[in-house]
């Protein structure tokens, strides 16, 4: 299990790389801004309220938020490795902050701009000169990835096996979506994010996922 993932692990941070370096030579643009225009074209302005709140699930606060409590669950029992898992989520974060700023990709323009969320969270108030990778999709991938491992490994339940899939895919898709039509990120952003949080979570589930054992809630009995 744990050479089947660090191989994982190992090939989407390969991707990530490779794609990054596509991004930094420019030739997506046109891919990336037909994809949003269509997708504003095709999706009803009545959205942008339940999208911009939906996307408060990716947020810095929430998602990271999350791993530390599970990070903190994983300490009182002292599953040090778990602990750590959990806290990988930082180092995903400061790989995507450093995207940011030293890739040259800019931001969609205002005019694409839909989401009518107004918040007091810190992280809306921090800004980086470019949009790639995005942090929303680095983070939901980092916890969706983990969470899966945690399924697959942890239970021979295939029908729960595949409700917790299908649940946790239509996640990443809203939120990717969300991310395209609000403007908030490129296509090309979302698959960078996408890339690096599932590179990230592979490696943290080294760390935390043990087959055959009781190693979360999302244990089910078979």
């Amino acid at each position: 299990m744990k050479t089947k993932l660090f191989f994982l692990s190992i090939i989407f941070v390969i991707l990530f790389t490779l794609f990054s370096y596509i991004v930094a030579k420019e030739r997506l643009i046109k891919v990336d801004f037909d994809t949003t225009v269509k997708l504003q074209d095709h999706i009803s302005r009545r959205f942008d309220k339940y999208f911009s709140y939906f996307s408060l699930l990716a947020s810095a606060e929430v998602t990271i938020g999350f791993c530390i409590i599970m990070a903190f669950l994983c300490l009182i029992k002292f599953n040090w490795r778990a602990f750590l898992g959990w806290l990988m989520i930082i180092p995903a974060s400061l790989g995507e902050v450093f995207g940011k700023l030293v890739l040259f990709h800019p931001a969609p323009p205002v005019f694409l701009h839909r989401s009518i969320l107004s918040t007091a969270l810190p992280s809306f108030y921090v800004h980086t000169d470019f949009s790639y990778p995005s942090g929303h999709m680095t983070r939901t991938l980092f916890i969706t990835t983990i969470l899966l491992c945690m399924v697959i490994f942890g239970t021979k339940n295939n029908l729960y096996r595949l409700m917790v899939s299908l649940f946790l895919s239509i996640l990443v898709f809203m939120m990717a979506l969300t991310r395209i039509y609000l403007g908030e990120h490129w296509l090309s952003d979302v698959i960078g994010g996408s890339l690096l949080g599932a590179g990230a979570g592979f490696f943290a589930s080294i760390l935390i996922v043990r087959t055959g054992k009781n190693v979360s809630f999302l244990k089910a009995k078979d």
